[in-house]
């Protein structure tokens, strides 16, 4: 039932942000009167999705410096992460390792049959093997989820929203100034609040769908482990972590850092639009998952 509750909530979530668009769309096309712009708009915005869908691996991996590794170079790995997706039965993912000191992982790939999980070399070493197999059920199910192509077209339709924004920002009122169209001042007040306060609302919906997404992987691989307090007992070392040693912050890092299990950022995970739950709430539930509530 909870996880059926998510995905409800993540769906939700998406028809409201697709709803901000089609609102910013009629408001641009009404004072511009160029409704054809739109339908360029709407092709640009799908072209993203599309990339951003496609080549989620590729560009993350590539960020985080990231490089696979074989059965024999990592055996322990491998049969770790080919025991729980047989315990799923579904497909096992490829390994990467990326060389970054900072302890995290994350998962990628457009569908469960190219999914790919990365460790870092810092939660290698930094958790114990029972930690490591409790963030891998995580990992897992965020592939087996499919949460890649839902966070994929949340961050396209929200990026998209900032650039209707400016568009309309740069141009708007300009062919309807001259017409009926701009003849109300407050029409054209209210518009231009609503078209600026459309990126802060469709932030805060991804910045919600992605915490719902987590919530969800968390108890779904603790599920899977059978082992809540594993992932727990991860999340607590990784808090503190990463704390001590972030991830530099770089704007090649900010697209996939809500791929992380972590805030890679250290303390910018207490911030309020972080894509990322309090970690103190997820162990909380991850405890409560162990009847320790």
């Amino acid at each position: 039932m909870h996880h059926h509750h998510g995905r409800l909530r993540t769906f939700g979530l998406l028809m409201f942000l697709f709803a901000l668009l089609l609102l910013v769309g009629a408001i641009v096309a009404y004072f511009t009167s160029t409704p054809a712009v739109l339908f360029l708009f709407a092709g640009i915005g799908v072209v993203s999705v599309a990339y951003s869908y496609w080549n989620s691996d590729k560009i993350a991996l590539r960020a985080m410096k990231a490089y696979p590794v074989t059965r024999e170079q990592a055996p322990a790995l491998y049969q770790m992460v080919e025991e729980l997706a047989a315990r799923a039965q579904q497909p096992a993912p490829r390994i990467y390792i990326s060389p970054q000191p900072t302890p995290n992982a994350f998962a990628t790939g457009r569908n469960p049959e190219n999914g790919v999980v990365c460790y870092t070399e810092g939660i290698l070493n930094l958790l114990n093997e029972r930690e490591l197999r409790g963030v891998t059920g995580h990992e897992l199910m965020h592939i087996y989820n499919r949460d890649v192509l839902i966070s994929s077209v949340a961050a396209a339709v929200a990026g998209f929203l900032t650039t209707v924004t400016q568009f309309f920002l740069l141009f708007g009122g300009g062919r309807g100034s001259n017409n009926n169209q701009g003849g109300n001042p407050l029409m054209l007040v209210g518009a231009l609040l609503a078209v600026l306060l459309m990126p802060l609302a469709a932030g805060l919906i991804q910045m919600a769908i992605s915490r719902t997404r987590e919530y969800d992987a968390d108890s779904d691989g603790a599920a899977l482990t059978g082992d809540p307090l594993a992932l727990a007992s991860a999340l607590q070392k990784l808090d503190g972590g990463i704390a001590r040693q972030p991830l530099k912050e770089d704007p090649k890092h900010d697209a996939h850092a809500h791929m992380m299990i972590a805030n890679p950022f250290g303390p910018r995970a207490k911030q309020m639009f972080s894509t990322h739950p309090p970690m103190t709430e997820r162990i909380q539930r991850l405890r409560n998952m162990a009847g320790m509530g």
